[in-house]
């Protein structure tokens, strides 16, 4: 998955400082010059992936019928309630839903949620 970032300073921070993702590699966008491509470590070997076109204008992120809703990420229990407490503690609003489920929006306004469980499981059961 790859979003797009309107400041790659203010989303590092976000995503490494905040959500606790390592920033794992960033390069010069090979498309184009100037933009960057940089990736986060989410766990369970994935990477979130992000571009910069700067001076492009790409506007605001909207959801659309047929685009993204939400990325759903997998966190132990554990993590789950520490970055409860740090989004708490940023301020940054959230929906709570089912005990387990943090919503919310990164700084440039797509949806995340956090879930409070390992990968393969909801709610404490065995999917897939």
């Amino acid at each position: 998955m790859a979003l797009l970032s309107s400041n790659v300073e203010r989303t590092v921070r976000f995503y490494q400082e905040l959500l606790e993702f390592p920033l794992t590699d960033i390069f010069e966008n090979r498309d184009y010059k100037g933009s960057n491509h940089f990736f986060f470590d989410i766990g369970n070997g994935n990477l979130l992936a992000f571009f910069d076109f700067p001076d492009l204008d790409l506007g605001p992120y909207a959801e659309v019928l047929g685009g993204l809703h939400h990325i759903a990420i997998s966190v132990e229990p554990q993590k789950w309630e520490r970055l409860k407490r740090k989004l708490d503690d940023a301020g940054v609003p959230y929906q709570l839903e089912s005990g387990t489920s943090l919503y919310f929006r990164d700084p440039d306004g797509a949806r995340l949620e956090l879930i409070a469980d390992p990968l393969g499981e909801m709610y404490g059961k065995k999917v897939g």
